[in-house]
């Protein structure tokens, strides 16, 4: 007899003990209910008032205070008053003059920042409000068998920026967020979000990228006409994943999929990191 025989056989066997078990049971209960009931004294219904049984308390939000960082930054610098060249001068501190230039868009940053880690959890993120450039060149898709699929060269437009963003150094973006909490978090208010707690939507935000499925098969695209402009090199197609659940994901999660894993790998990394220092739990996986 086989594993796969022994183990059908005890399953049956199991499932009929505890079967017979609870028939027993069952009629036991009866059976006691029944003898209760003969004996004991009738009571007019609705004497005895009922307890209110109180609901379960809703379970707290998490809240990621951006005050409670373990472990404490080393030497914390005095927070940024404003949005000009005081923040300009501390992305170049941090990145250096040449990657702000070639990466970033200084002008309005935490602005675009809130805007753009808000939008990158739903349905589409407008890159005129990045506060990174989009990837130089067009989008690569390659034709196959009658099928559109996102080009294995695709890839290499993003390499790059997983370059620049990998290089960061963890600890000092970490101290720059802080320095710049003040100026996001009234940004995400006015967003439209008071008495909201901005570390809490970017770490959800970082978790849901952090979920993003990595696709080692070509990823499959379908055509759609666009009647007005859009954001695509050519503005009257647009490509949209041709799977309605890869469809169906956030912005942020279908920009990963289309850098392909081995960058959608090495940026995820990077966030766990950032995540790990500014969150009150765990790293997700």
């Amino acid at each position: 007899m086989n594993d796969l025989s022994r183990s059908l056989i005890a399953g049956v066997v199991l499932v009929g003990l505890a079967g017979s078990a609870y028939l027993w049971w069952q009629e036991r209960q009866e059976h006691q209910e029944g003898q209760a009931a003969a004996t004991a004294p009738l009571v007019a219904p609705n004497t005895r008032a009922v307890e209110a049984v109180a609901p379960e308390p809703a379970p707290v939000p998490l809240h990621h205070a951006i005050e409670e960082i373990t472990p404490p930054l080393a030497e914390p610098l005095p927070p940024l008053t404003d949005d000009g060249s005081e923040v300009s001068d501390a992305l170049v501190a941090l990145l250096g003059r040449e990657q702000v230039l070639s990466f970033v868009d200084a002008s309005g940053f935490a602005q675009r920042v809130v805007a753009t880690v808000d939008n990158l959890a739903r349905g589409h993120a407008a890159s005129r409000l990045w506060p990174v450039h989009p990837a130089p060149g067009r989008f690569q898709v390659v034709e196959r068998d009658g099928a559109t699929y996102i080009a294995d060269d695709n890839r290499d437009r993003y390499k790059a920026f997983v370059r620049f963003a990998s290089a960061v150094d963890t600890e000092a973006a970490v101290a720059l967020y802080v320095r710049m909490y003040p100026l996001l978090q009234k940004a995400y208010e006015d967003l439209g979000y008071p008495g909201k707690y901005f570390n809490n939507r970017l770490i959800e935000v970082i978790d849901q990228l952090l979920a993003t499925p990595e696709l080692l098969k070509p990823v499959r695209l379908s055509l759609v006409e666009v009647k007005g402009p859009g954001e695509t090199p050519s503005p009257w197609l647009r490509y949209e994943y041709a799977d309605p659940a890869l469809q169906a994901r956030s912005a942020g999660q279908k920009i990963l999929l289309r850098m392909g894993p081995g960058n959608a790998g090495e940026l995820k990394a990077k966030l766990r990191q950032f995540r790990q220092r500014i969150a009150s739990s765990g790293v997700t996986d």
